[in-house]
């Protein structure tokens, strides 16, 4: 059986607006992160009063973008769907924080909000050769470096700003496309490692650059020139550009590295295996911090997630707790091993390096579970 016929792809291109057109999307910004906080506020102030009757909290109509137009006019200067996906995303966060314990929704700041979205609405969204027609901005000036195939119907886009002030375009697509499931017959077991991403059960090293800590020293120099100048000032301006240019190269060659690992592995491979890892647990231990962010093993695994989903193919993941490290891929036998040995040794005869035999026994655990499924 294939999956549910309806698929969501997403494709990133760069743009390249117009002085006036980038004006009116840094203004639609400005205008989604008002009437969201606006709205927020609001919601904080209702609970704030309401906290001790849920249900009451509950049936609380609250407001929406268009009691606000009233207000501030110049709110209908700006693309309406991207002030009612405000709305939705807050709606959204809010229901988490009531059903998952999750935290509550914070404030958009500028800083680190420049995006907004707008969705398709009689045919106000289209690509047109090398552009795209958007709503409020006409044709936009578009880079698109990869076909979205025609069967593919566009239902949203979001327009995002770097801090080095580039623009991109994320445009959600549906298509409905049934992907039969493959056959399983080669898998491939895959065990983090710190020092260059992964090792699979083949014995093979992903080898990743560590792109981050290349960039470290120059950063850090730019970083210090930056601190010296008077923030909001001309040259302060084009310092930070020069800072943030830096950061965006390093997660554009992440990005790239990953998205060819994961593709490698979806060409080769009908399943892949890997551990249910605590990242975030990882990125704040002192001694992994940097390396955990470097090498962005949660970006890889949910690139081959949906690689392989695309494909009819599977990622497999093993409980976090199961004793890769600590088991003989040969005899079975589990024992203490430390941090600081690099070759595992069993009474067997085994000895091989501890990644690939942890590799192994991922890949085993990962078709026992296969077999049960």
């Amino acid at each position: 059986m294939g999956d549910s016929p309806k698929q969501n792809r997403a494709y990133k291109f760069r743009i390249y607006p117009t002085g006036e057109q980038s004006l009116i999307i840094r203004k639609t910004f400005g205008c989604v992160r008002f009437v969201y906080n606006k709205m927020l506020a609001e919601r904080i102030e209702t609970y704030e009063n309401l906290k001790d009757d849920k249900e009451a909290l509950k049936s609380v109509k609250h407001p929406t973008p268009a009691k606000y137009k009233k207000e501030y006019e110049w709110l209908k200067e700006v693309d309406s769907l991207a002030l009612a996906n405000a709305q939705l995303n807050l709606d959204k966060a809010y229901k988490t924080f009531f059903k998952r314990n999750a935290k509550f929704p914070k404030f958009k700041s500028k800083r680190h909000n420049q995006s907004y979205t707008t969705n398709v609405v009689n045919g106000n969204i289209q690509l047109l050769d090398g552009h795209i027609k958007l709503p409020n901005l006409k044709k936009v000036k578009m880079k698109q470096h990869r076909v979205i195939p025609s069967e593919y119907k566009i239902k949203s886009c979001t327009i995002s700003m770097t801090a080095s002030g580039k623009y991109y375009i994320s445009i959600l697509t549906e298509c409905e496309k049934e992907i039969e499931a493959k056959e399983i017959q080669n898998v491939v077991g895959l065990d983090f490692a710190m020092d260059g991403l992964f090792v699979d059960s083949e014995g093979e090293k992903a080898n990743y650059p560590k792109f981050y800590r290349q960039m470290l020293e120059k950063l850090a120099k730019e970083q210090r020139n930056l601190s010296r100048k008077r923030k909001g000032s001309s040259n302060w301006n084009k310092q930070r550009i020069r800072v943030a240019k830096i950061q965006e190269k390093v997660v554009n060659q992440r990005k790239n590295f990953l998205h060819r690992k994961s593709k490698e592995l979806v060409a080769s491979y009908d399943a892949v295996v890997i551990e249910d890892l605590d990242m975030k647990g990882m990125s704040q231990a002192p001694k992994f911090g940097k390396s955990v962010a470097d090498n962005g093993w949660g970006m890889f695994t949910s690139f081959l997630q949906y690689k392989l989903k695309e494909h009819g193919k599977q990622l497999i993941k093993i409980d976090r707790w199961f004793p890769s490290t600590k088991t003989c891929s040969k005899c079975g036998l589990v024992k203490e091993i430390k941090l600081s040995e690099h070759t595992y040794q069993c009474t067997c005869g085994l000895k091989l390096n501890r990644d690939y035999n942890s590799a192994i026994n991922i890949k085993k655990e990962g078709i026992r579970l296969l077999a049960i499924a």
